[in-house]
């Protein structure tokens, strides 16, 4: 994320505008991965993960939902695993407890812990878990 998008999410009172700010600027960075010579299909993953984050924090569940299983579908069809799996799972964790699923986030938190849990970058294994647990 852009420090312009940390700026919002640590904003105590947003704005309407402020929030379409921050869907905007989700957008926008998959946007120019897609136009980058570096761009990879972990990019695209990881981009559809911002925006369901993004979503997910404004409680936007459908949106937030939708996002986060086309960052799943991705990450299974392309065979990702360590950090990206863990991230798979989260969004789905996270979107389904802003939809009030709570049996189904609950599984999909239990996936992402164990995902998690067996990154093997610890600094990235550190991320990922205090992210995880981020209400």
């Amino acid at each position: 994320m852009n420090n312009q998008t940390w700026a919002l999410l640590d904003k105590k009172d947003r704005s309407e505008q402020d929030d379409v700010r921050m869907i905007n600027f989700a957008k926008s960075s998959l946007y120019h991965w897609r136009k980058s010579d570096k761009y990879t299909i972990v990019n695209e993953q990881r981009g559809k993960w911002l925006i369901s984050h993004m979503y997910a924090i404004l409680g936007k569940s459908d949106e937030a939902l939708s996002y986060a299983q086309e960052t799943l579908k991705i990450t299974e069809e392309n065979n990702l695993k360590d950090f990206d799996l863990a991230y798979a799972y989260e969004s789905m964790a996270r979107a389904h407890s802003i939809a009030n699923n709570q049996s189904e986030s609950k599984e999909w938190y239990k996936r992402a812990k164990v995902a998690g849990d067996l990154i093997a970058n610890e600094k990235d294994k550190e991320y990922f878990l205090l992210d995880l647990n981020v209400k």
